[in-house]
């Protein structure tokens, strides 16, 4: 069986295991029931996620001209503090910034190799730790808009990391953290205008991936290098596909790239 289609991330439902599913323009696989067969990829070409054309894809799945351009990769989005919609400035697309910002975002505790600090909107939980392959997370602030969930997390990762160590994540080599003692001690290093939205009560979410052989040493698939693959698909993290030669392809960096897949 073959499908065609542009690379976005995969999308997931929750469960045990997590559920993955590749999403083509008029098809999807259910990624999950591929684990333990042989899955042959061949990079066809680029589709721009903005502009649809054939252009050499620069980041996150767009052109140059594109994302330079367009309102969904902003600078506030990498940088949640540098949000101005609350203010009604403009940064590329005001009505689009609006409905993005002035939302419940929420700033949270990630383990996945480490604890990390990060930022997301309320209605992409859990989708975010699943994303970035946390084993478990807990919720520290609910902010009504991403400026004040951006200083926030400033401020937090002057004490705990922001970044995912992603080699230690896709090997399972987890650091053992008490996510509510993590949150507590970090309380008092909330900003003062936010400390009124802290979340004390909750509890940490633990999350299951389908992975039945985590990799030794990681070799990534790099598809301008390497155009076609084959190799026996052994397990799902975060938006990682993990190969018993232990090849990792990241379908998240890979946006904007047609692809065909086959299995056997």
């Amino acid at each position: 069986m073959q499908y065609q289609g542009v690379l976005t991330k995969m999308q997931t439902e929750i469960g045990t295991p997590i559920q993955y599913y590749l999403v083509f323009e008029s098809d999807f696989i259910h990624m999950n029931q591929l684990l333990n067969k042989t899955l042959h990829i061949k990079f066809i070409g680029y589709q721009c996620l903005a502009c649809g054309k054939n252009k050499k894809i620069y980041r996150q799945g767009y052109c140059y001209d594109d994302f330079y351009n367009q309102p969904q990769v902003g600078d506030w989005v990498m940088r949640p503090e540098l949000s101005t919609a609350h203010l009604g400035v403009e940064d590329r697309d005001l009505d689009y910034e609006k409905r993005a910002q002035l939302q419940p975002h929420i700033v949270y505790l990630a383990n996945s190799s480490n604890v990390k600090v990060g930022v997301t909107r309320k209605s992409q939980v859990p989708t975010r730790w699943i994303d970035q392959g946390a084993h478990e997370a807990i919720e520290i602030v609910e902010t009504p808009n991403r400026y004040l969930a951006g200083i926030t997390e400033v401020a937090l990762k002057a004490h705990v990391a922001d970044k995912t160590n992603w080699r230690k994540m896709l090997k399972n080599e987890i650091e053992d953290a008490d996510l509510i003692t993590y949150r507590d001690r970090l309380q008092e290093f909330i900003p003062d205008e936010v400390k009124e939205y802290y979340i004390s009560s909750n509890k940490e979410t633990t999350l299951d991936f389908p992975v039945f052989q985590y990799p030794g040493k990681l070799k990534s698939l790099n598809l301008e290098k390497t155009p076609e693959y084959t190799g026996v698909l052994k397990g799902i993290k975060g938006q990682y596909l993990i190969f018993e030669d232990d090849t990792v392809f990241n379908i998240r960096n890979n946006e904007g790239y047609k692809v065909t897949f086959a299995m056997s």
